[in-house]
């Protein structure tokens, strides 16, 4: 059947963080992304045209309509609509925080862009770090630009919310990263496999609050020294060259 008018109106709600939060789900949109997220969190709700269902005719929802492209059109919250658009569940799961001590994880401080946030859940999936702990103050995860940004790395890549002041208080003995314009080389700084990087808000960095917690300041330089250059690197262009560079150690 196709998508009723109450449907339509749900979805679209959900673009606001309030309904998000008290329903406990969010949107996906796409072939791909709705694909990787399918099975990795319960699916409430999928409309999707007759060739996508018959495509997929394993598919599990808890309610499912076949629709055509202009019902899809009025529900989507994207530019240009999809074949599938799906309501899925939010993750419920505890905060482990010790996985700090085994693992190489990332920390956002106060990230604000729903683009910049999404590719960095990307980023981290493509480099096998699969915890990243956020500020309160970092954007919403389940934001539909955020999880359209992931490329459905959110399947993969585990997203906590906590005080990071507390979190780095907390860990005992841990190699903590941060990027700093006063910090040491990265391509000379010797790195560890394990730990957490600190990466900071778009205009003003990391928090000194968490700047004072930091016990590796690291310094990605430009090329050649001295030239006259940008002011600072994209917060997610950061994160990815420092993780390539850990990666590239171990």
């Amino acid at each position: 059947m196709p998508i009723s008018k109450n449907k339509i109106k749900y979805i679209r709600s959900l673009e606001q963080k309030k309904t998000r939060r008290e329903e406990g789900v969010f949107v996906a949109e796409g072939p791909k992304l709705t694909g990787d997220l399918l099975g990795r969190f319960h699916c409430r709700y999928l409309a999707a045209t007759a060739e996508w269902m018959n495509a997929h005719p394993l598919v599990q929802a808890d309610e499912k309509d076949i629709a055509n492209l202009e019902d899809l059109q009025r529900a989507s919250l994207l530019k240009t609509p999809q074949d599938v658009i799906a309501v899925f569940e939010q993750r419920n799961e505890a905060t482990n925080t010790s996985v700090i001590e085994r693992e190489l994880c990332l920390a956002l401080d106060d990230v604000q862009d729903p683009g910049n946030f999404g590719t960095i859940i990307r980023i981290a999936d493509w480099f096998g770090i699969e915890h990243i702990f956020c500020s309160l103050g970092t954007a919403d995860v389940y934001n539909p630009k955020v999880v359209q940004a992931t490329m459905g790395a959110l399947a993969r890549v585990h997203v906590h919310y906590l005080s990071l002041t507390e979190l780095i208080e907390g860990l005992k003995e841990v190699p903590v990263y941060g990027t700093f314009l006063d910090g040491t080389n990265i391509y000379k700084q010797s790195l560890s496999e394990t730990g957490l990087i600190v990466m900071g808000n778009e205009g003003n960095g990391i928090s000194a609050e968490v700047r004072k917690l930091i016990n590796r300041k690291l310094y990605i330089p430009n090329f050649p020294a001295g030239r006259s250059t940008s002011e600072s690197l994209n917060v997610a262009v950061a994160t990815a060259i420092t993780c390539a560079e850990f990666r590239r150690r171990y």
